[in-house]
């Protein structure tokens, strides 16, 4: 190899090195733009082939990506976010998304001597868009200018790589050996062999195409050997989607393999009816030299009209994807809760946090749950009740340290003011929830205690903790109500309430003790009465506490602290009319 050759590939693989970066920034800083609403639409109105085509073709066009539209798609899937037939018009619309790439690389093939043109020539329009985009990455402060810096700096890096790779190749045209190559990929399986290595080593569709792009200005690239490298390129891209699929259950391969089905069946088909037409027909064109412009063109007009051949099919590439990864149907309840908790959402945080979101709540309404059963017990003991409640406590214990390690990953990454405080808020919320957990579980061991030494309470003690437990569910499930609806209203409820079954713990003990002096009730009966009410205003602290953490985090514009402080202290308004409803609701 001489120094030329090795000069010429160096400055090859640096502009491919600039290109895939600078598509990287660019992505990055528009998802960022966003805010990553694409992604929660994406998941949310996909109900029908037709609109999952046109969604998952617009969120490519923006991310720049379709092998990212599809990560994100097997991660919904596997979460059970989304069904696999939703998936597939959403893979198909990704398909036709990456296209728009292409012509974004068009801009940088802008060649001008004088006037307009030189203005508009990719030099000055890199340099101007640069200039422009690390004036709003380094001296403007808010997020959405910082991104917007992001995307134009992306671009021009972009730019900057494709006339690099351009560059480079230039030369080229004059290499019998290297024209004599390109030709030989107008041989359908040579060119589409050769498009599935291209982008199974670079993981992207988009770059490949970009490649074919800047290989075009030698003049080598035929419409013949184009067409089946376009082809190949669509099948290599599935690479790194089946990649991402290592680990999901079965449906998230399912939607995984999607990918590759959907291109291998584009390209037997695109196959089969362009070079049987030629074989009758004898095309003209197959010579016609390509263009940066036309490869783009040809691009998109293929992977359209494939996706479209191929829509109406969506229930045979299902039937065709489930053959391939066979199972049951059946799925283990406790597996798919911690599905929700996806390691690829961490990369689109609107999703990631609404996914907590939705296990903390079901980690409340678990521990809900427990308590009810707990309570339940007295007086209707089983053994197979508190197991159930035993293990749901495991559950539990399981929620709470997946949530809080996913959450903590998530507060090392680019979130906006309003995700930092959602992240803040349920990291403050989940150890409270957790702790009505424990003290239904609690409550449990007492019943069975009480069970086991067949120690029952006197028939007013029983109406006593009666009223203190109805008081307690109902604290619990206006706490939960307040954190799933994020309802400032309910929240304002919880702090009388607390207070009110405080005031009637410490009055019932009272009249316990008198009764334990009047002969009416044991020692042992006062112990576990003592404790069971204990327990009961625990649980009600740890509410009051979820909601403060929420009247915290939604007073930005004044002290909090005092102002909770001042609702405590004065008892008046809305606390008072509150508390006044509860006393008279849970009056013994």
């Amino acid at each position: 190899m001489n120094i030329n050759t090795l000069i010429l590939i160096l400055t090859l693989m640096s502009g491919i090195a600039l290109f895939l970066y600078g598509m990287m920034v660019m992505g990055d800083g528009l998802k960022q733009m966003a805010g990553n609403k694409l992604e929660l639409i994406l998941y949310k109105l996909t109900n029908t082939p037709m609109k999952g085509l046109m969604l998952g073709a617009a969120v490519t066009a923006i991310i720049q990506s379709s092998s990212a539209t599809t990560v994100m798609v097997v991660g919904f899937v596997n979460a059970g976010m989304m069904k696999v037939t939703q998936a597939i018009g959403i893979i198909m619309g990704a398909n036709i998304g990456t296209s728009i790439t292409g012509w974004i690389l068009c801009l940088s093939y802008i060649e001008g001597k004088q006037g307009i043109a030189q203005l508009l020539s990719t030099a000055t329009l890199s340099a101007i868009v640069a200039i422009v985009g690390i004036i709003f990455r380094m001296f403007l402060k808010k997020d959405w200018q910082h991104a917007l810096g992001n995307i134009m700096l992306g671009f021009a890096i972009l730019m900057i790589g494709m006339q690099t790779m351009s560059g480079s190749v230039a030369p080229l045209k004059e290499s019998e050996v290297f024209i004599n190559a390109l030709t030989s990929f107008n041989n359908p399986i040579l060119g589409i062999g050769f498009g599935i290595l291209l982008t199974a080593i670079i993981q992207s569709a988009s770059a490949g195409v970009g490649i074919l792009q800047a290989l075009s200005v030698t003049g080598a690239i035929t419409f013949g050997s184009a067409f089946p490298m376009i082809m190949g390129i669509g099948v290599g891209a599935a690479c790194p989607v089946l990649l991402s699929a290592i680990g999901t259950n079965k449906f998230g391969k399912r939607t995984a393999l999607v990918y590759l089905v959907n291109d291998m069946c584009a390209m037997i088909i695109g196959t089969i009816l362009f070079y049987s037409a030629n074989a009758l027909l004898h095309f003209d064109f197959l010579n016609m030299s390509m263009s940066p412009v036309s490869i783009a063109l040809m691009n998109t007009v293929y992977r359209v009209c494939a996706m479209l051949i191929l829509l109406p099919f969506v229930k045979v590439i299902e039937k065709i994807v489930t053959f391939l990864v066979p199972g049951k149907e059946e799925e283990d309840d406790e597996d798919e809760d911690f599905e929700l908790l996806e390691e690829r959402f961490l990369a689109y945080p609107a999703i990631a946090i609404n996914q907590c979101h939705r296990s903390i709540v079901m980690m409340a309404k678990s521990c809900r749950k427990n308590l009810f059963r707990s309570l339940a017990l007295y007086g209707d003991y089983s053994e197979k009740t508190f197991n159930k409640i035993k293990n749901r406590e495991k559950k539990v214990d399981k929620y709470e340290d997946k949530i809080e390690d996913y959450l903590i990953s998530l507060t090392g990454k680019t979130l906006t003011e309003i995700q930092s405080r959602d992240v803040s808020e349920y990291l403050h919320c989940i150890s409270d929830f957790e702790r009505t957990g424990d003290y239904a579980y609690h409550i449990a061991k007492i019943n069975k205690e009480l069970h086991e030494k067949d120690v029952h309470f006197s028939s007013q003690a029983e109406y006593e903790v009666s009223v203190v437990e109805t008081a307690t569910k109902d604290i619990l499930q206006t706490a939960i109500d307040a954190f799933e609806n994020q309802n400032l209203t309910a929240a304002k409820h919880v702090e009388p309430l607390k207070d009110l079954i405080s005031i009637l713990c410490d009055e019932l003990k009272m009249r316990h003790i008198q009764r334990l002096r009047d002969g009416i009730c044991s020692l042992d009966q006062g112990m576990y009465f003592a404790e069971l009410l204990n327990n009961l205003e625990r649980t009600a602290d740890h509410c009051s506490n979820v909601a403060v953490c929420l009247i915290e985090m939604a007073s930005s514009d004044y002290n909090s602290h005092e102002y909770l402080s001042q609702y405590r202290r004065e008892k008046t308004g809305e606390y008072a009319t509150y508390f006044k409803e509860y006393d008279q609701k849970y009056r013994v």
